[in-house]
Parts: C-alpha cells; sequence; structure tokens
C-alpha cells in the first residue's frame, strides 16, 4: 500500500530511522503547525539518553583534510529535506505523502517483490530522507565529527562507497529483523553507522570530547569507550524489540544501527587487509 494512501504523519511516527539522529534513544513526535493547516512531524528530545548519556562534540583524530565527500552527504541531506519541507508547505501533506512513499525503504515492499528494481532502489534512496529537523541535524553532527577521519583515511571515491555500502547492509539488517513490516524507514543513520564502526578500526587511540553530565560537562572519553558502549546499546534495544515483537521499537531501527556499524568494522577491516588504507 503506497504511503499515499495513509496518513502521513501517522506512518512517520511510527517509522523513523534513528529518529532525531542516530544518538538519539528515546524520542516522541510531535506536530508542528506551518500554517495553512499544513502539518510536519517534528522530533524532539524528551530526555532520552545518547550513548549512555554522552554526546560528541569533537574528536583529536588529526586526518580531515578537506573531508569534500563528507560535506556534499550533508549538502545533500539538507537539500533533500528542504524539498521535504517545500513539499509540505507549498503542496500539503500528499504531495510530501507521496515523495516519501516513492522513496523510503518499506521491508515487506522488498520482501514480496524481489525482483523489483524500484524496490532495491529505496534501499539507497531512504538514506537521504528525514523525519524532522532534529532527526537530520543528529544524523549530520554525528556524520561531520567522525566523517571526516574516515574519509581522510579511505580517499574520497572508497569512502563514499563505503558509505552506500554501509547503508545498504544496515537496510538488509533491519528488513532482516522485521521483514513484514510495511512501516517506511527513512534517515542516514545506517550509512553513518558504518562510519562510526570504520572510526573505531582506524582511530582507536582517538578521544572524543564529550558531554558527560554525570561526571563533568564536558570530557574527553577515549573512543573506543564511545563506540562500543554506543553499538553495545543498539544492539541491547534491538535484542529487546524483537523480544517485544517490534523491529523498530519505538520509531527507532535499532537493527538498522548495529548491522551498519558492524558492516563499517568488517569493511575497514578488509580494506586494512588490501592495503587499501592511506598512512597516517
Amino acid at each position: 500500500m503506497r504511503l499515499a494512501e495513509r496518513d502521513a504523519l501517522g506512518e512517520q511516527r511510527a517509522a523513523l530511522d534513528g529518529a532525531g539522529g542516530i544518538g538519539r534513544l528515546e524520542d516522541q513526535s510531535v506536530l508542528f503547525d506551518w500554517g495553512d493547516g499544513c502539518r510536519w512531524g517534528l522530533r524532539w528530545w524528551r530526555g532520552g539518553e545518547i550513548s549512555g548519556a554522552m554526546f560528541p562534540l569533537a574528536d583529536t583524530a588529526k586526518e580531515k583534510g578537506p573531508a569534500a565527500v563528507t560535506k556534499l552527504l550533508i549538502v545533500a541531506n539538507v537539500a533533500v529535506f528542504g524539498w521535504q519541507i517545500w513539499l509540505s508547505v507549498g503542496s500539503g501533506d500528499r504531495a510530501l505523502a507521496g515523495f516519501v512513499s516513492e522513496h523510503a525503504l518499506v521491508a515487506n515492499g522488498i520482501v514480496r517483490h524481489p525482483l523489483d528494481e524500484h524496490q532495491w532502489q529505496t534501499v539507497f534512496t531512504h538514506m537521504f530522507l528525514h523525519g524532522g529537523v532534529l532527526h537530520l541535524l543528529g544524523n549530520m553532527w554525528f556524520l561531520w565529527i567522525f566523517g571526516g577521519n574516515v574519509e581522510g583515511r579511505l580517499g574520497a571515491v572508497r569512502y563514499l562507497l563505503f558509505y552506500l555500502l554501509a547503508g545498504f547492509a544496515a537496510a538488509v539488517a533491519q528488513v532482516a529483523a522485521s521483514p513484514f513490516s510495511e512501516l517506511p524507514m527513512v534517515g542516514a543513520s545506517g550509512a553513518i553507522s558504518g562510519v562510526l564502526g570504520a572510526f573505531l578500526v582506524l582511530f582507536p587511540t582517538a578521544f572524543v570530547w564529550s558531554i558527560v553530565p554525570w561526571i563533568v560537562p564536558v570530557l574527553p572519553v577515549p573512543a573506543v569507550v564511545f563506540l562500543v558502549l554506543w553499538f553495545v546499546m543498539q544492539a541491547y534495544n534491538g535484542v529487546g524489540s524483537l523480544l517485544n515483537g517490534a523491529a523498530a521499537d519505538g520509531g527507532v531501527a535499532w537493527w538498522a544501527h548495529a548491522g551498519g556499524f558492524a558492516a563499517g568494522v568488517a569493511m575497514t577491516f578488509w580494506a586494512k587487509s588490501k592495503r587499501w588504507i592511506r598512512r597516517k
């Protein structure tokens, strides 16, 4: 069933990939009135934890370089979200719903129509859709913090291919966890999770300057601690969501995060074995 035939906001409330960004573990949807009765699902944080209540501000790795692909990916995501807002404001929810329906990933669609080319296109197009302002900002912030360093070590072309493959692996993991879901999945967090996995392999001795409320406001946390804790929390919540019978519990695609991260680690080790990683 096409999303255009449903209530757009009702669907987005239930199935946003990493709603509010890959760091958020708890969120809810509210309706933001753009005027003229046009509505948009805006995500906001209501006390949820971020990587165990840690939020990254900067890292100590020194490999960023120009980070051209990382910047282009951020621009592309912002541009697509701008188009989503334009559709919502200018043409109403039906136009926005049609756009999301066309490009979001629906697990059941791929399972039922495995030979449909369009279904496989959404494995990539869903990475550039977002469900709200904070969803977009959270994802892009993580990409900015960790992406430039990984790009510097992989090189621009390999990094772009890596990013897309990580997003693909993340989508496969989420589809495998919830193959009959008809809820649309959107967001770049699966691909960005792969970038986090690569950062762990390439910069294990780096530190991540983070907000750690229960200790001091800002603290340099070892990247290994920050990223392993982040992954464990994704996997833990993913297992919990399966036990609850909902692989996207709370509107968060936990297995896309965990799968993307694991794929990023595996691909980076493989790239190192092929000597495709630039020396420091």
